[in-house]
């Protein structure tokens, strides 16, 4: 149990990334169901409205649980914000361009290429996130 507890500490910030990317990602997947299954709305615009509702859970999860950033300072917030949000939309460009890709050219099921592009966009949005939003001050 203690050699657990110790490997916890020593990778919590990458387990915990992925227990708040997988709860992203299902809140994501499940948005852009209810938008294109019960909303009627066509895939990239579901897609939009998925990225917003993921990206501000995200942001939240990301800051107080993954990143344990305890910075209230409005500034700082805003920064951190602004530049999280930056970087998401580049991620929801590489989202939106492979998902078309599956969805137009390779004629994918969409839920299939929804999940196969948030895979691709987890692993870009820790990086991004780890790098470049919330940085240690040590590390600014």
């Amino acid at each position: 149990m203690k050699k657990l507890i110790l490997l916890f500490q020593k990778y919590k910030e990458v387990i915990m990334y992925l227990i708040f990317g997988v709860l992203t990602t299902l809140v994501n997947i499940i948005t852009y169901y209810f938008c294109t299954r019960l909303f009627d709305l066509n895939e990239y615009g579901s897609n939009v409205v998925a990225w917003i509702i993921s990206v501000l859970f995200a942001f939240v999860t990301n800051k107080l649980f993954v990143f344990e950033d305890k910075d209230k300072n409005w500034r700082a917030i805003l920064k951190q914000s602004l530049s999280f949000f930056a970087f998401r939309l580049v991620s929801l460009g590489i989202d939106m361009g492979s998902m078309y890709g599956m969805i137009s050219i390779l004629k994918w099921n969409d839920l299939i290429a929804k999940v196969i592009a948030n895979i691709i966009v987890i692993i870009l949005n820790y990086v991004f996130s780890k790098i470049f939003v919330f940085t240690k001050k040590e590390r600014r």
